[in-house]
């Protein structure tokens, strides 16, 4: 597997001109992600409407992949309600790990799909799945009872 099978067009693209990479003004949760292996560190904000994700917007530094999948993944998960976007978080990692490799399954990931590739860097893996790791955190606590 050559680095043109990683470092396809479209991730280029989403490194070179992120949608979604910017500082969000009305932020219902966030939380700062690291990989200190490669360094890449973000941080995820999300604003909810009721159970939607109306807006996901991250900031921070890194790799070409993480900041790639970052802006594939608020891209994807922008209009979803927190049940779908958990699902694909999860399916993501799961293919990132090389766990779920059919293509059906996978089509629900979209763009995110390109990133396949990389289960087979274990050095790449970590930083493509940052941001999914950081919402799932987001997410999965958002779910957890208050001890009030």
């Amino acid at each position: 597997m050559g680095l043109t099978d990683v470092y396809t067009a479209a991730l280029m693209e989403h490194n070179a001109h992120p949608d979604y990479k910017y500082q969000m003004d009305d932020v219902t949760c966030s939380h700062e992600g690291i990989n200190p292996s490669c360094g890449d560190d973000i941080t995820l904000s999300l604003h909810l409407d009721g159970d939607t994700i109306d807006e996901a917007a991250f900031t921070g530094h890194g790799c070409a992949v993480s900041q790639s999948s970052a802006d594939i993944m608020a891209d994807l998960i922008t209009d979803r309600s927190v049940s779908d976007a958990r699902d694909l978080c999860s399916l993501f990692i799961q293919m990132i790990r090389g766990e779920v490799t059919d293509d059906t399954q996978l089509a629900a990931l979209g763009d995110a799909a390109q990133l396949k590739s990389i289960a087979h860097m274990p050095a790449r893996v970590k930083c493509a799945e940052l941001a999914w790791r950081t919402c799932l955190h987001i997410l999965n606590d958002r779910e957890q009872p208050s001890n009030a």
